[in-house]
């Protein structure tokens, strides 16, 4: 008990806990299905975490700065149109691999402005921005997909680097990138005083409006960054792209630690939480369960943890304001 408690220290509560409920989930679903617990299936968990890793994390900020964006999935596709048609026009991989989270920063910047100087609450403005950019899909996509996009983008991302995939770099660097900010600039400071207070951020002399748009369009940098993985995975762009994105994203980030009403984050936590969503849908369809039992899981999870952290049951990774892991 001595040792667990000194792990409970060392990494967070929430996040002991999380990685527990991972190991637990692959002995059950290695029960279930004899194909689970493979390397090959295993892999391919860790594969299809990335563009959800990515979001998350920009979740996370946006959360910990008492914000959200629930557009974050539209985002996602509309960079994924952007990189396809780029592919299409023969551009080079690497051009078109940046066109990604170009496109996501200009959305992000919308995103933005609108809610910071328009003065829109962020779940009203981005659910509003969530349709506009669902119909800007299926204009760009002309009711059809983008299909048997050219291999280049694909073979660029899935090389290897001293043995390691392009894949775990880029997401092992935002990540680092990401820590760095908030614990050794004064971002992270900032976005966290936003997030507890924001009236009481301004009168301590923060810059609230430059940061929170900062916030949006890091937000979008991380979302174009997955769609250029997606596309690069997948080699097409259909009408449905990042429907559910949103609610895995910000279930993951919860589960992780990082407060709802903002103030608090666990970029450790987002990550375990991320791959503990992708290994429960991942047993559920290998299971044989219909993948509609996907949301479902992921929604209960959702509300489980939000009921549990209201009646305060559920350990915080983080206990004090204003740190993140």
């Amino acid at each position: 008990m001595r040792r667990l408690n000194q792990y409970a220290r060392a990494f967070g509560r929430r996040e002991l806990t999380l990685a527990g409920a991972s190991v637990v989930a692959i002995i059950v679903f290695a029960t279930t299905s004899p194909y689970f617990a493979t390397a090959d299936n295993l892999a391919t968990v860790l594969r299809n975490s990335t563009e959800l890793l990515l979001v998350s994390l920009g979740m996370t900020l946006l959360l910990a700065m008492g914000s959200i964006d629930v557009s974050v999935g539209m985002v996602l596709g509309l960079a994924a149109i952007a990189v396809g048609r780029l592919l299409q026009a023969e551009i080079d991989p690497l051009l078109a691999a940046l066109a990604g989270p170009l496109a996501g920063a200009a959305l992000g910047l919308i995103t933005g402005l609108v809610v910071v100087f328009a003065n829109i609450p962020a779940i009203v403005a981005t659910l509003g921005l969530l349709g506009v950019y669902r119909a800007a899909i299926f204009l760009a996509l002309g009711g059809g997909w983008l299909s048997g996009l050219p291999t280049g983008l694909t073979t660029l991302l899935s090389s290897k680097l001293a043995g390691i995939p392009v894949a775990a770099l880029v997401v092992a660097g935002a990540y680092g990138a990401v820590w760095a900010a908030l614990r050794r600039t004064p971002y992270g400071p900032h976005l966290l005083a936003i997030g507890q207070s924001e009236d009481a951020a301004r009168l301590a002399g923060i810059t609230v409006r430059r940061t929170r748009v900062a916030t949006f369009v890091l937000s979008g940098v991380l979302s174009g960054l997955a769609a250029t993985f997606y596309v690069g995975t997948y080699r097409n762009v259909e009408m449905t792209i990042g429907s559910t994105l949103a609610l895995d994203a910000i279930a993951a980030v919860v589960l992780g630690g990082t407060s709802i009403l903002g103030g608090r984050c666990s970029l450790l936590g987002t990550a375990l939480g991320v791959l503990l969503l992708r290994l429960l849908q991942n047993g559920l369809l290998m299971s044989g369960v219909p993948s509609l039992w996907q949301t479902v899981v992921t929604g209960v999870l959702l509300l489980t943890v939000l009921g549990l952290e209201r009646v305060g049951s559920f350990m915080p990774s983080v206990r004090r304001a204003g740190r993140s892991v």
